[in-house]
């Protein structure tokens, strides 16, 4: 048996409406493109054919992905952690050592990560630093600009929108 995915409730949401999408609106989009590709004659030179049945392909694959994700979450809501210390769901805010620039974000699910919105991605070099540490300790991360060393300042547990 696979391990869980942790994620937040929003992240679970979003991988409930994905798949809902794929099953109930391109799998049909889908259907359609492969009937009028077989319509055109010849499927052995039929690009459209290829094309619609590599996309077919595709979406069963997500979907299928998506039915596993789903199965194995494990949801965690961060509003009833609580502590110093850095793990799933915790909002942190990391001050680089070097320049002194400071960034917060939350460490959401694998799948759920969005840097620009503030979400990390657990599996995150920064975020796999950091795990497990406490607020006032340092950690090192190599970066594609070299090894950075992050402070961590504040570990908060909020809601993850």
């Amino acid at each position: 048996m696979a391990d869980k995915y942790p994620m937040t409730k929003k992240g679970l949401t979003t991988l409930k409406d994905e798949l809902k999408h794929r099953k109930e609106v391109e799998r049909f989009k889908i259907v359609r493109a492969i009937e009028e590709a077989r319509a055109h004659g010849d499927l052995s030179e039929n690009a459209e054919y290829s094309a619609a049945k590599e996309a077919q392909s595709h979406n069963e694959g997500r979907i299928s992905k998506l039915e596993e994700l789903i199965a194995l979450a494990d949801v965690i809501d961060p509003t009833t952690l609580s502590g110093n210390k850095v793990v799933f769901g915790a909002t942190v805010t990391v001050e680089d050592t070097d320049s002194g620039e400071r960034q917060t974000f939350a460490i959401v699910g694998e799948h759920e990560g969005d840097i620009k919105s503030g979400k990390m991605s657990l599996t995150s070099p920064l975020a796999r630093a950091m795990i497990g540490h406490r607020v006032g300790e340092t950690v090192q991360v190599k970066t594609p600009r070299g090894n950075r060393e992050y402070e961590i300042v504040t570990v908060k547990f909020l809601a993850i929108e």
